[in-house]
Formats: structure tokens, sequence, C-alpha cells
């Protein structure tokens, strides 16, 4: 099994996501700038290892500061959570991550006043290393969790329908909503997966398809149009899909594309599933209104592969997200259990639970 991102004694290592399918290249980070690149440049990508990846950058960088005193430690400190904190602006993950890691950086250097600055420095640097290797053991069994809640959603059989990747490439192991699936599939159900190519990035064609090919999940390949056509035919039973951030009402922002399936879906009958850990809401958010979308580099549409495929002189438009009005949203399966209308409520009470996040809990 592959490794999205780990901690190495060397870096941050992480499977170059922008090579595959073609290769299988992991890229090792040696510093905070190259972390930060690293998201930037969606060579990790996906909400949950984005936050994994943005918790190791901040660790890295404050493992090899050499600030002698605990106030070059917080001003070097905060250079790096801004750095990594201005890499993607959807992703409340990374946010998540960086608050996080911010506050076991003040825990540690408030605890045992009477150490020595030294003292100080050395055990900040020990505790973010330990969380940031947290985050990521957490993750996956947050993922694991998400699966569990969410795989009796599904029949004994059928065809899922998935847009973007949600898998174990965009999280720290296991996926959202393909972890979903694979739950289905260990507990014996019959699955097979449509996989949305995802334009302008493909991360369905290079990454969903590819994932679950080695996984040995039955999966096809579509492009982007042709869902609608498959749920008008009868051969969809459910979608399921990640996001990168919920808002309080249960709005979601996920992959641009994600609300035409959303729409879709109700159209045709078809259940829409979101998968999503519950470190993806944003309690400060009333609506998906709120939600900042990233537009992306104008070439991602204009190009393939580095080939020109539009006139060179085209205006473009690449928002890299869209919102999905909560009301066209089936439920919202999380660690702690499955979010259904009224989201306000629901979500809520998920949120606020004191269960441990890899804990199954009655559905909400």
């Amino acid at each position: 099994m592959f490794r999205t991102i780990e901690w190495t004694e060397n870096g941050v290592r992480m499977i170059d996501q922008t090579r595959l399918p073609a290769d299988e290249v992991y890229r090792t980070c040696r510093d905070y700038g190259e972390v930060a690149e690293a998201i930037r440049s969606m060579v990790i990508r996906g909400a949950p290892a984005i936050g994994v990846a943005a918790a190791m950058g901040v660790a890295l960088g404050v493992k090899h500061s050499s600030a002698r005193t605990v106030h070059e430690l917080r001003a070097e400190f905060e250079i790096i959570a801004e750095t990594v904190s201005k890499t993607r602006p959807t992703a409340v993950n990374l946010f998540w991550a960086v608050k996080r890691m911010r506050e076991v950086f003040e825990s540690s250097l408030r605890a045992d006043a009477d150490a020595s600055e030294a003292e100080k420095i050395a055990r900040a640097k020990a505790r973010l290393v330990e969380e940031a290797q947290r985050i990521l053991a957490e993750d996956i069994a947050v993922n694991e969790a998400i699966g569990r809640h969410g795989a009796p959603l599904l029949k004994d059989s059928g065809t899922i329908l998935t847009h973007c990747n949600a898998g174990a490439l965009a999280t720290g192991g296991y996926g959202t909503a393909l972890g979903v699936v694979r739950a289905a599939v260990e507990a014996g159900k019959k699955i097979h997966v449509f996989a949305d190519e995802t334009r302008p990035f493909l991360q369905g064609a290079r990454l969903t398809a590819w994932e679950l090919a080695r996984d040995g999940i039955p999966v096809t390949l579509i492009t982007d149009s042709m869902a609608g056509h498959f749920m008008k035919q009868g051969q969809v039973e459910a979608v399921i899909v990640g996001a990168d951030r919920i808002a309080s009402n249960g709005d979601v922002a996920n992959k641009i594309g994600t609300y035409t399936l959303a729409v879709l879906a109700r159209e045709n009958g078809i259940p829409f599933y979101v998968a999503a850990p519950l470190s993806t809401l944003d309690m400060s958010i009333r609506s998906g209104d709120e939600i900042p979308i990233e537009e992306r580099s104008a070439a991602e549409v204009t190009h393939l592969a580095g080939v020109p495929i539009a006139p060179e002189d085209v205006q473009v438009r690449h928002p890299a997200f869209d919102v999905t009005p909560h009301r066209y949203v089936t439920a919202i399966i999380t660690e702690r259990g499955i979010a259904r209308e009224p989201y306000t409520e629901s979500l809520k009470a998920l949120f606020s639970t004191a269960a441990s996040p890899a804990s199954p809990t009655p559905r909400v």
C-alpha cells in the first residue's frame, strides 16, 4: 500500500500526485517552504491530506529553527504559520491544523515556568513533531470510522458515482468518500465505482481510477458530462463525494462540478452523500456564501500535459471549487455519526459530542 504522506528523519515524505498515474514518485520536503510549495502546487491535495501536510510543515519549520530565545522562536513560528496558511484558501483543514499546532506550541512554552529558554525551545520542537505525527494517525483512524458509518448506507450491490479524489491520496490514508466504498467492499458488498474524470486537473482520471484499480475495486472512468446520462439510465445507486469545507448549515464546498452532480442526483431521485471528518466543518460560518473559492491558473484549463487545447488568447475562468446547498445533500457522513437535515442541529450535535473521533456513535 502506498503512503500519501509520512514524517521521516530527513523531512516530510509524500507521493507526488502530479506525476500519477504514469509514475509513482515520492518527494521529500526538507524545509517548511518546500512543504508549502507542495501544497500550493498540488503535489499533495485533498483537504485532510493538506491538513496533515500543514501540521508537518509547521513542525519541520520549528524543528530546524536556530532561535536561541523563546521570543525569537515565537517570531519564527508566526512566519512559518503564515507561509503555510497562505497556500490554499478553501480547505479549512489547513487552518484547523495550523491552529492546533499553534495551541500545542504555546502550551509547551507555558509548561514548567522554571525551565531554561533552551529547555523550552527543545520541548516545543519535540512536542510539535509528536503532534504532527498524531494528526496523521488520527486522520487514518477517523477515515476508517467514516467508512464504518457510511458503509451501511450502500446497497449490497450497485454502482456508486464519485467526483474528484476523496480516497487515501486525499487523506492520511484510507479515504473519506472512497473510505466508505472500501468499508462496504470489506463488508462483502459488490460495489462498482463510476469515477468522473474531474476536469481540469483530472483527479478522478489520474488518481481515483489509479487508487481503486490498485485495490482491486471495479472502476469505470467517465467524463464529467456523462454523469447525468448514466443517472437517467438508472445505472447509479448513489453519489458519494468528499468536502473541503462544510458550513454550519450543511452547505458543502467541494471540487468544481460537485454542485452539478447534486442537482442531477436530486432530479433523478438518487441519494447524494458527503463524507468528511469533523475537521472539515467550519462552525464559524453560517452558509456556503461565506466560503472563499480558490481561483487557479488558466493554464490548467487551456493546456493538457503542457499541450494547448484552446486558443492562445481565450479568456478563462477557473474556480477550483463550488458550493452545494444543503438542501441537495442527503446526509453528511462523519467519524462521529451521520448528520441529516436540519444540519444546523445535527452537525452541531456531532461537533460538540465528547466521544472519541474514532469511536462509533449513534446516527444523529
